[in-house]
């Protein structure tokens, strides 16, 4: 998002949705959406593991796969981080796994497409984590802001040699 047009950026964060919870590929994840039928609404819970999540702060996504009990087909659904048809994510598990993006499960059957869940205060670190980038960002923001005040009065305090000198001659 470095090369985006601030005007987009500023956009793009106040529409940000900050109630999604912190996971990532391999956790299997519960999505509450909202479905359409005629004129009715109601949700649907869509269970499943996280094989992809893209972060583009607005533009981010994630991709569920789950594996339907009655036939064995592997179904997948992608939805945007922001969609308002995504009413509720809710984390079930950790995964344990190496990699970012899971693509290979779907070559995979049975007990081989198995996730082993992840043990311990993994929630409490990936908490920690973002919490140091918060402040990152913000020490971040507040250097560039200090930086931007030094540049002004750094100008002003040229200009007002500039004026000294002009009313000396």
């Amino acid at each position: 998002m470095s090369n985006s047009i601030p005007a987009i950026e500023a956009i793009e964060r106040a529409e940000k949705r900050h109630e999604l919870p912190m996971f990532r590929a391999g956790d299997t994840i519960r999505v509450h959406a909202l479905i359409s039928e005629g004129n009715k609404e109601r949700i649907q819970v869509f269970e499943g593991v996280c094989i992809h999540r893209k972060r583009g702060g607005g533009r981010g996504s994630f991709t569920v796969r789950k594996v339907s009990s009655s036939h064995g087909v592997g179904v997948e659904r992608v939805w945007p981080d922001n969609s308002p048809r995504v009413t509720k994510v809710e984390l079930v598990t950790r995964g344990k796994v190496r990699r970012a993006k899971l693509y290979y499960l779907r070559e995979l059957r049975g007990n081989a497409a198995r996730i082993t869940s992840k043990l311990g205060n993994y929630g409490t670190i990936l908490a920690r984590q973002s919490e140091k980038q918060e402040q990152a960002k913000t020490a971040q923001a507040q250097s560039s802001v200090e930086a931007a005040a030094d540049a002004k009065a750094a100008a002003a305090k040229a200009e007002a040699a500039k004026a000294a000198k002009a009313a000396q001659d």
